[in-house]
């Protein structure tokens, strides 16, 4: 099962259509299927595979990389780092995706099907700051191009765009890159980044958004030439909306010529998520997106099939001992970590760390992305560990964050602890009163509401009980709250057990 999607039953469908942190989105049209990518940052899988027949319902399909790399840098929690704003093309019979990773340059992959098999990471540019990569294949001369942006944070530079010759198999660049877009130059422009390269009606055309990512807007840029001059107009902004820095997204046109355009709002908490505007050109050539340039909240549905509403799957019953597309691990798994098994349940190894204190540090935490909508989350607990100071739980993840579980005792009792910590502490303290659980069990729940408000309860045989304050939820540096299963002990010698986790659901409730 997965929380509701945009579709309205009533010929449209409202903003946004993926209510959830799919970061900095492209997206493309193969026939008559649409496929989306997004940031994944330091998480693993990552690279993930959306597809639609409607540009409304999206389904989760897969991951296009299995680990970072090098797999050393990954082994620990990056996540502000990794994969950043990747483009997904389809040239040549083949799927590519290329991304920036900040401090190391620019990687692409590839596939003769969007489920696989994906090559290994190649890095096409080695350096620092060079993000946001978009290729471009030139049907009309047989040439291909790419466009990158900075990071100032690795690179000192902000707010340009340089272009590149590529090579047309997609493995190397044949010049050391031009800037073709100084947006210093430009009146009351700032933080230029995300470019989307294309082609259209004898242009080339770069859609880009500035601003930052939560004030910004979506500019588009045209040049006869891919080296410039380009000239921009903003074609899409805020305005009088409630959608702050709509921005940062890919252009599709569908087989009947309708033109749309997907983008991101950053919204704290819930971190970037993507709405889907109309899109246009105009009498001047130039494209106008939305409402005149300003986001629709709701709108006619593309001239499409129908298709069932959908949206990704939240909900699991790990058959097997397997988990869905919808989990990733905080950094690059290892094996031992979840365990398959002949019954339903997720078998997590109560893995020995030093830094039991902090789930921030921690790897072995399997994540799902924080709905952007008021819902309770519901999944239940078995503690099969007996070594002291063995836990296991669910948690809301971020710069601060708070989790309800099960901890072992060092008289080899079980309690029920609620814990949380400060974005500026290093260690958690209790958020609740413990409490003892004698059968080592407990459901634990967490209603999400307006604001990413979270309140935490446990039902350990006699109904829910509430158990500490309001948590309000925060992002990270650029990724949005996640959901977390965890199983950790204390450093030690040996194997310290593991914990049981069945029915993990994720329910709508009525927004306030």
């Amino acid at each position: 099962m997965s929380l509701p999607s945009a579709h309205r039953g009533d010929g449209t469908y409202t903003n946004p259509v993926l209510d959830a942190d799919w970061s900095d989105p492209d997206v493309l049209r193969v026939g008559d299927d649409y496929y989306l990518t997004a940031s994944s940052f330091g998480r693993a899988p990552g690279l993930p595979l959306l597809h639609s027949r409607d540009l409304v319902d999206w389904t989760l399909i897969g991951h296009a990389l299995q680990r970072l790399e090098p797999d050393a840098e990954f082994r620990s929690p990056r996540h502000d780092r990794g994969v950043w704003a990747p483009s997904l093309r389809h040239h040549d019979d083949r799927f590519w995706i290329f991304w920036g990773d900040p401090d190391q340059g620019i990687f692409q992959v590839n596939a003769p099907s969007v489920r696989g098999p994906w090559t290994r990471p190649h890095l096409l540019k080695a350096g620092k700051g060079l993000i946001d990569p978009c290729p471009l294949w030139d049907d009309e001369t047989g040439e291909a191009y790419l466009v990158h942006a900075w990071a100032k944070s690795r690179s000192g530079i902000k707010n340009r765009l340089t272009g590149h010759r590529m090579h047309p198999d997609g493995t190397e660049l044949l010049d050391e890159g031009k800037v073709i877009v100084d947006a210093d130059h430009i009146p009351g422009w700032f933080t230029l980044e995300g470019p989307k390269l294309y082609r259209h009606d004898g242009w080339f055309w770069i859609l880009a958004p500035a601003g930052g990512v939560e004030t910004g807007w979506q500019g588009a840029f045209r040049s006869r030439g891919f080296f410039g001059p380009y000239e921009e107009k903003v074609v899409l902004e805020q305005k009088d909306t409630e959608v702050n820095g709509p921005h940062q997204g890919g252009w599709v046109r569908t087989p009947s010529g309708e033109d749309w355009f997907l983008h991101f709002q950053q919204r704290g908490a819930y971190g970037r998520v993507v709405h889907l505007q109309p899109m246009r050109w105009g009498l001047d050539g130039w494209p106008v997106i939305g409402d005149d340039g300003a986001p629709v909240a709701v709108h006619a549905r593309p001239a499409l099939p129908s298709q069932p509403p959908a949206a990704p799957t939240t909900d699991d019953d790990f058959p097997g001992g397997r988990y869905g597309r919808q989990w990733q691990w905080t950094a690059n798994p290892r094996h031992g970590w979840a365990t398959e098994h002949s019954g339903d349940g997720l078998r997590l190894t109560c893995v020995r760390t030093a830094g039991a204190h902090d789930l921030r540090t921690l790897p072995h935490v399997l994540t799902q992305r924080l709905p952007g909508r008021p819902c309770a989350v519901e999944v239940d607990l078995r503690l099969d560990s007996a070594g002291p100071g063995a836990r296991a739980g669910l948690a809301v993840l971020g710069d601060a964050y708070c989790w309800i579980g099960l901890e072992r005792q060092a008289d080899g009792t079980a309690r029920l602890v609620h814990r949380f910590a400060e974005q500026s502490a290093d260690r958690e303290r209790d958020a609740g009163r413990p409490t003892a659980a004698p059968e080592a069990r407990a459901r634990l729940r967490v209603e999400i509401g307006a604001g990413a408000r979270c309140r935490f309860s446990y039902d350990l045989g006699d109904g829910f009980r509430p158990s500490g304050l309001v948590f309000a939820a925060t992002p990270w540096r650029w990724v949005g709250a996640l959901l977390g299963l965890f199983a950790l002990a204390p450093a030690g010698q040996g194997h310290a057990g593991a914990a049981g986790f069945t029915r993990f659901r994720i329910t709508a409730l009525p927004a306030h």
